[in-house]
């Protein structure tokens, strides 16, 4: 079971006389990175927000985007005269610059963003547990999402290893015919530059031995099968985080790959190798996209 870091979840609840409407989206990212908008009477539990999303998510690049919209009567307010006094010289002047209309200026500056607050917004304990619920809510539904996404990657990433198993198969095929090649080849030349009578053959075969044992790719393919089998093993695990997992085993298989390459000295051999690289890096571009 796969998690995509991808995913996006929306609730809208009221509590009390106040709405709140919970937006969530997450892409991929190498570690947990939170982005978070949110009204004034959040800020006293913004580091449980964090928190509690940091816990849920654990990674990827996450924006969550928290709006307040309230119900029932108007509600007393304050006007921030200090803040409201900077905003008007600095909007004023700005026009004289421009040569540019004043008129209208202080309606405008009433609506910049903490110059009119009300004075109750303030969230009471059993609010902030009623909110939690409504995050969470959102939690959840990003959450299915990420496994909906996941499942898709899942089937992608365990078609590309087959297909790295079947080439590896063939290989498994073609390495005694490749051994028997080299014997010829190598028995050839000695005939057509020494002579059939005028080498050891005994000697030829321990040389042969040496040689064969040195371009020998069993160790790397015994590797390379043990790899799939734990990249299997980790896909079927239980754990939610595999990403990072997946792609440092990934990179085991590049070196076992890449090792037979250079040592196969077969063109069969050869382009099972390019067919298991296109196939490693297609599994590579979608572990990124794995939680």
């Amino acid at each position: 079971m796969l998690y995509s870091m991808t995913g996006y979840g929306r609730t809208e609840q009221s509590i009390g006389d106040k709405t709140f409407i919970v937006e969530l989206r997450s892409l991929n990212g190498k570690q947990f990175d939170l982005r978070l908008q949110m009204p004034a009477m959040l800020k006293p539990f913004e580091f449980d927000i964090r928190s509690l999303l940091s816990e849920s998510l654990e990674r990827g690049s996450i924006e969550c985007i928290i709006n307040l919209k309230q119900n029932g009567g108007a509600k007393p307010v304050t006007i921030n005269t200090d803040l409201l006094k900077a905003y008007y010289t600095s909007v004023v002047q700005i026009a004289h610059e421009l040569d540019a209309e004043a008129d209208h200026l202080l309606a405008a500056v009433l609506r910049l963003p903490e110059v009119v607050v009300n004075t109750t917004e303030v969230m009471t304990g059993e609010e902030w547990l009623s909110f939690k619920k409504v995050l969470d809510m959102a939690i959840q539904q990003l959450k299915q999402h990420r496994l909906q996404e996941g499942r898709s990657i899942e089937k992608d990433l365990l078609l590309r290893l087959q297909n790295i198993e079947t080439q590896q198969q063939q290989i498994a095929t073609l390495e005694p015919l490749r051994r028997e090649k080299i014997r010829e080849n190598i028995v050839k030349l000695l005939e057509e530059w020494v002579g059939k009578d005028n080498y050891d053959s005994n000697r030829l075969e321990q040389e042969l031995i040496y040689y064969i044992e040195k371009i020998d790719i069993s160790e790397e393919q015994v590797r390379l099968q043990n790899h799939c089998h734990y990249f299997r093993s980790i896909i079927e695990g239980r754990e939610s985080s595999k990403g990072k997992k997946l792609s440092f085993i990934l990179q085991e298989f590049g070196r076992e790959i890449n090792t037979t390459g250079s040592k196969a000295n077969d063109a069969a051999i050869q382009k099972c190798v390019v067919l298991m690289k296109d196939e490693l890096e297609k599994a590579k571009e979608q572990v990124l996209n794995v939680l």
